[in-house]
């Protein structure tokens, strides 16, 4: 979508909510009136891009507090989610597409280090130089060398979660060199000091009349008197980032995907920024997960449908980049590919974990996440939230540790499958969560119980005995005695008030599956 119509799908309401509810932070960073700001301050850049703030539990339930949060991320999601499957339904092989994107991305998977070699051959043949980078500190180092050496203080960069995941910008900041954001909603971001709150739209947590006040306050050549019209909001954008494309000699990106067969890298976006940035200026350094590469070009022609149906509800991307290597006159004449690992060869070794790096990063399954829609992404405390991130976060940080924010993403979620259904690549979300639980729970056994371990240390002698898990079924049925006429059982004595205190449980049926069952046998004979 363009800059126009991305900024249309912002409700324009004010912002009434004080203090840091998206940050989870609890105070611990100043609290601003944001009604003299004109918007909520979010989470500054932190050290770990992969690991701040409390854990997912603490961060939602400050966030279930900002009503203007899940005022716009409601109102977000429920356009992105109409607009695709408008798109979706004009697809009568969406389902064969979806198969052939998930074995395409299955087979790279399982020949990734030859697919990576032939990717380095190709990229070298073509004047391209490639990096191996094993975690973010050596990418940014690899970044940082490049710059020094053309000794420049600007970049340009196009939208990238990978460099978001090193944390490239505050690097690069703390070494005197600034980079630009140049894709909107990550303008919008960088500008109000904030991080990202989504794969695809990562200024979804914000409104037009936020966005207006951010401009306004922090864009040093922002238009006087201007509004929260969407038209004067992307104009504003554009004329502050010509002169920096103009300039730069430099420019930084990710790849949606490389092609192992011709050495290929690829940007799919939708606003022109990119392009720009692929095409002005001298040097090009492209930062890429290992995880980002199909075996042949043909394969391109799978995702291209798929991605931009998944991600923004467009038939296709207005904007779709291919370079190999270097063109003597045409576009920059210096490539740099860098190939991050970061944590990623220790995802592919989990048979059933490993499926997270299928991830073509569409947020199609945020935009359908129950969870996601109330909470946001800030709660996740990583720049990968919402169900995807749930699964790729403690991977890439092999978190297995109790204490550790990552341990509890995994818990973050209802199962209710809605993930797995808008996948275009067929991540199994809810299987790769539940076995990530698993690892998590077997990892922390002994020590000091807790109340979850009372409880089931409780109930498993009747769990465990057939007779008696059928007894407490017939007893269960006193319930609907306490729900009464509603058929709701809203609040319970302590422990049950750490289940009811946050909802309400259905009346037991008036029989159990085994009488159910028992006269279901006999009426048949």
């Amino acid at each position: 979508m363009s800059l126009t119509d991305g900024l249309k799908k912002l409700p324009v309401v004010g912002s009434a909510f004080g203090g840091c509810g998206s940050c989870g932070c609890h105070g611990e960073h100043e609290v601003v009136d944001t009604n003299e700001l004109g918007w909520t301050p979010g989470v500054p850049e932190p050290d770990d891009p992969l690991r701040w703030g409390p854990k997912f539990q603490a961060g939602a339930a400050d966030n279930l507090q900002n009503t203007q949060l899940r005022r716009n991320l409601k109102y977000a999601t429920t356009k992105i989610r109409e607009k695709r499957n408008v798109r979706v339904s004009e697809m009568p092989d969406w389902e064969q597409l979806r198969d052939s994107a998930s074995m395409i991305k299955h087979q790279a998977m399982s020949n990734l280090p030859e697919l990576l070699q032939q990717m380095e051959e190709n990229v070298t043949k073509r004047g391209g130089i490639v990096h191996w980078a094993r975690n973010a500190e050596e990418a940014n180092q690899i970044i940082l060398g490049i710059l020094e050496e053309k000794a420049v203080k600007e970049v340009v960069k196009i939208k990238s979660m990978v460099t978001q995941e090193i944390g490239m910008n505050k690097y690069l900041d703390e070494h005197g060199i600034k980079a630009f954001e140049t894709d909107l909603a990550e303008l919008i971001v960088q500008l109000s000091e904030d991080m990202p709150s989504h794969i695809v739209v990562p200024a979804i947590h914000r409104n037009r009349a936020e966005i207006r006040a951010i401009f306004a306050n922090r864009m040093e050549d922002a238009p006087e008197n201007l509004n929260a019209e969407p038209r004067e909001l992307a104009m504003a954008a554009r004329a502050h980032l010509r002169k920096k494309f103009l300039e730069a000699k430099v420019a930084i990106s990710g790849s949606n995907m490389m092609i192992a067969e011709t050495g290929t890298v690829s940007i799919f976006e939708s606003e022109g920024n990119g392009r720009m940035c692929l095409t002005l200026p001298e040097t090009l350094i492209s930062v890429v997960g290992i995880e980002k590469i199909v075996p042949k070009f043909q394969d391109t022609e799978v995702f291209a449908q798929l991605l931009p149906r998944s991600a923004t509800g467009e038939r296709m991307n207005p904007y779709t980049s291919f370079w190999t290597g270097v063109t003597p006159g045409d576009g920059p004449q210096e490539f740099h590919l860098i190939l991050l690992d970061n944590g990623r060869t220790k995802a592919l070794a989990d048979e059933i974990g490993r499926q997270a790096l299928h991830c073509i990063r569409c947020g199609a399954c945020m935009n359908v996440c129950p969870v996601y829609e109330h909470v946001g992404g800030h709660a996740y405390g990583s720049v990968y939230p919402g169900p995807i991130g749930a699964i790729l976060t403690p991977q890439l940080t092999g978190t297995t540790d109790r204490h550790d924010p990552n341990s509890a993403l995994p818990f973050a979620s209802s199962l209710c499958g809605a993930c797995f259904e808008a996948c275009p690549v067929k991540i199994d979300i809810p299987s790769a969560l539940v076995r990530l639980r698993q690892r998590i729970t077997d990892a922390n056994r002994g020590g000091i119980p807790d109340m979850w371990d009372v409880a089931m240390a409780a109930t498993s002698p009747i769990m465990s005995n057939g007779k008696r898990f059928a007894a407490a079924g017939r007893a269960a049925k006193l319930g609907r005695i306490v729900a009464g006429k509603d058929k709701r059982i809203g609040a319970l004595p302590f422990p049950a008030s750490m289940w009811t205190g946050a909802r309400d449980i259905p009346a037991p049926p008036g029989s159990t599956f085994r009488q159910w069952w028992a006269k279901h046998e006999e009426e048949k004979h």
